[in-house]
């Protein structure tokens, strides 16, 4: 596989990176050691038998924080811990249930068992060695920007979108276990910085095709386009993107389908858009379906199921997707302000971000895509937060990449996107 040969090809000669890329040893931002400071909040665990963990983001103002949950067998949640990510939240002028207007705030690295996290109010972002559900913070570092919102990982490298100051893109390796953040992989966007409102105008996600050979970002309401950024054998974005108008639609989050086709939850109709990736980066429109429903801003797949968020309307609308041909499922209430949502990598529930008073919603989910509610948790503080990852079970052993541990665990409505 090309992009494996590629990581494999710059690890191999990880001790010449700096020479290879250009990289003074100021570049690389110093590494934070935790402040071995948690909010633990203990709770009783679930009866049935932990399945795996799920992790969110509270965006908080006075302190970022991530807070774990453990993921029963029956899909229900149960809180563990808290832990605070060393960076603050952000907030986008104009928003309110959904503070930093984006999708990925969150990502996760299952391969090598990491977390990663924006602090839009620091400009940095934050990793951490997952542990099960306990987390070890092992490094902050500049996102290259202003207000980071948006993250995406593939093999080694991983990419930041920066939201303010028009916007920008920063991309970065993983070498021994840490991030290296590589200038010559920085591109301005060169949006309007003083475009209004500011929640709608600035840009939504960043996030690598499954083959991780282009980097795809939307930009809402002032781009009114998609562009796709294609990525060279080393890792970097080419000098300028191959840029998709989508007038009018405010395009705002991505997801793959199964054919790794573009899926796109698109603002301005209200809509969900599919698209074919043409080899050169240029998109072809094969459907768009509106979902009748308000402010469609977030996007999840689940097998050849699709979940679209809508916040100004508190509810999930659900499709069956067939070769880009979306059939519906009808819409499934939640509590106010729905945003981010994520999948049990099972198939088997779905944990909705809701940012009207900081509440995950849980639903089962049934062959035929219909979602069933099963209970719901809070996220202390993550009243207008975003950013939410499921994952599975630890191997035996705690299942994180002991090279990481470099300091102690810690235990624990708008109408408008």
């Amino acid at each position: 596989m090309k992009s494996t040969t590629r990581i494999a090809t710059v690890g191999g000669v990880a001790a010449a990176a700096a020479t290879l890329f250009a990289v003074p040893a100021a570049v690389a931002s110093p590494i934070h050691q935790p402040d071995h400071q948690t909010v633990q909040q203990p709770a009783q665990h679930a009866v049935a038998r932990t399945e795996g963990s799920v992790f969110a983001q509270s965006d908080n103002l006075a302190g970022n924080t991530i807070v774990a949950y453990d993921r029963a067998s029956d899909g229900t949640l149960t809180q563990v811990g808290v832990y605070p990510t060393g960076g603050l939240g952000g907030q986008l002028a104009g928003s309110a249930v959904d503070h930093i207007a984006s999708q990925g705030s969150l990502a996760y690295d299952s391969a090598n068992h990491l977390l990663y996290a924006v602090n839009a109010g620091s400009n940095t972002i934050t990793a951490f060695a997952v542990h099960g559900d306990h987390l070890t913070r092992v490094q902050t570092i500049s996102s290259g920007g202003t207000f980071p919102v948006s993250i995406t990982v593939h093999d080694g490298l991983l990419y930041v979108l920066n939201a303010r100051n028009g916007g920008s893109i920063q991309g970065y390796l993983r070498l021994g276990g840490l991030l290296v953040r590589i200038p010559s992989w920085h591109r301005n966007l060169g949006f309007n910085p003083n475009s209004s409102p500011e929640f709608t105008s600035t840009p939504g996600q960043i996030a690598f095709t499954p083959d991780g050979s282009k980097l795809v970002v939307t930009t809402k309401g002032d781009g009114q386009s998609i562009e796709i950024f294609p990525v060279t054998f080393l890792g970097g974005p080419s000098a300028t993107p191959v840029t998709t108008p989508d007038p009018g639609n405010v395009p705002f989050a991505v997801a793959f389908d199964e054919q790794d086709q573009l899926v796109v939850s698109e603002a301005g109709p209200s809509a969900v858009a599919t698209y074919a990736i043409n080899q050169n980066a240029t998109l072809r429109l094969i459907t768009r379906t509106t979902t009748g429903q308000a402010a469609t801003c977030w996007i999840t797949r689940v097998g050849d199921h699709l979940y679209a968020s809508n916040a100004g309307s508190a509810n999930i609308s659900g499709y069956t997707n067939r070769d880009g041909a979306l059939t519906t499922l009808g819409n499934t209430a939640t509590d106010p302000g729905t945003v981010d949502a994520a999948a049990a990598p099972n198939g088997q529930y779905l944990y909705v971000q809701t940012g009207g008073n900081g509440i995950v919603d849980e639903f089962a989910i049934d062959h035929d895509g219909s979602l069933d509610p099963i209970g719901t948790v809070t996220v202390p503080g993550g009243a207008g937060g975003e950013g939410i990852v499921a994952t599975r079970p630890s191997p035996s052993g705690g299942g994180a990449d002991h090279r990481l541990d470099v300091g102690p665990r810690l235990r624990p409505t708008s109408r408008r996107c």
